[in-house]
C-alpha cells in the first residue's frame, strides 16, 4: 500500500507531512515556493488522510513505516523532512528510527511529549455531517458551525470534502478509524528515540503546543536542535504567517 503524494520541482528531496485531519493539499502553496528554491518537494498524504489508503491500523509506528516504504520505493535518501503537528510526530519518530535518511529535520508546532485528546468537538461535528442532505460546501459549513465556531478551522476541515459522484459529497479521511484511534495522535515519542542531526522546532507565538518547559524534552530527544518562534501565528503557523514560516525553513535548510 503506497502513500499518495504530489511531487513538485527538482533538486534535493524535501518531504512534507501534514497534521491530523489535514492533507498534502494544505501545503501546496508553500510546496511550490520550496520547489522554486531548488528542491524536489514531496507533499505526502499519510494513511487514512487525503488520497492515501485507508487502514484499520493507525499509530506512529505504522505512519513511520509507511514513510520508509515510500522513501524506498522512490529511492530517496539524505532529504529534508518537515512535519506539522501529527506529521511532526511522525517525522520525529522516523528520524530517530532511520537517521541515515534525514539530512535536516523541521518540526512545526509540536513537542515530543504526550498530549491529551482535544479534538472531541471537531470529530463529533464531522461525524454528524448528514451527507443525505448536504448539497454544497456551504451546507456542510453550516452544519459544522454548530460544533466548531472558528471559521478558519472549519475551512481547513472542509478541505476533506469531495464529490463521490454527481450530487453526493463525502469525506476523504477515514473518519471512523481516526475517531477510534484518536488517542494515538497525542502519544509521546518513545523515551529511547533520539536524533542527532540538525533539527529546527518552529512554534507559533499564539500556540501552546510547544511550552517553555518543553525545551528540556526536546533537547533530550534532539541533541542538535533549536527552537524558533513564528510571530502572529497559532498552531497552523504555516497558514497564518506563511512568509515568516518559509523564511525560517529556507534559512535553516540552506
Amino acid at each position: 500500500m503506497k502513500l499518495h503524494s504530489n511531487i513538485i520541482g527538482e533538486g534535493k528531496p524535501f518531504l512534507i507531512l501534514h497534521g491530523f485531519l489535514g492533507m498534502s493539499d494544505n501545503w501546496k502553496t508553500l510546496g511550490k515556493q520550496f520547489a522554486k528554491s531548488g528542491f524536489q518537494v514531496h507533499l505526502i498524504d499519510q494513511r487514512n488522510h487525503g488520497k492515501s489508503f485507508h487502514s484499520d491500523t493507525f499509530n506512529y509506528d505504522v505512519l513511520s513505516e509507511d514513510l520508509k516504504l515510500y522513501c524506498d520505493s522512490k529511492n530517496l535518501k539524505n532529504f529534508n523532512l518537515l512535519g506539522h503537528s501529527m506529521g511532526g510526530k511522525t517525522a520525529m519518530l522516523f528520524s530517530s528510527q532511520f537517521p541515515d535518511y534525514v539530512s535536516k529535520l523541521i518540526v512545526a508546532d509540536i513537542s515530543p511529549r504526550f498530549y491529551p485528546i482535544h479534538h472531541d468537538a471537531i470529530l463529533e461535528g464531522l461525524s454528524r455531517l448528514d451527507f443525505n442532505t448536504l448539497e454544497s460546501r456551504g451546507d456542510a459549513d453550516t452544519q459544522l458551525s454548530h460544533y466548531v465556531s472558528d471559521f478558519g478551522t472549519r475551512q481547513f476541515l472542509l478541505k476533506n470534502l469531495y464529490w463521490v459522484k454527481k450530487g453526493v459529497l463525502g469525506l476523504r479521511i477515514n473518519l471512523e478509524v481516526l475517531i477510534e484511534n484518536v488517542s494515538e495522535v497525542g502519544e509521546a515519542l518513545p523515551i529511547h528515540a533520539k536524533f542527532n542531526g540538525e533539527t529546527l522546532f518552529l512554534k507559533g507565538d499564539k500556540s501552546e503546543y510547544i511550552a517553555t518547559q518543553d525545551q528540556a524534552i526536546i533537547k533530550l530527544h534532539f541533541t542538535n536542535s533549536k527552537i524558533e518562534t513564528i510571530t502572529n501565528a497559532g498552531h497552523w503557523l504555516h497558514a497564518e504567517n506563511p512568509e515568516d514560516f518559509y523564511n525560517a525553513v529556507i534559512n535553516f535548510v540552506n
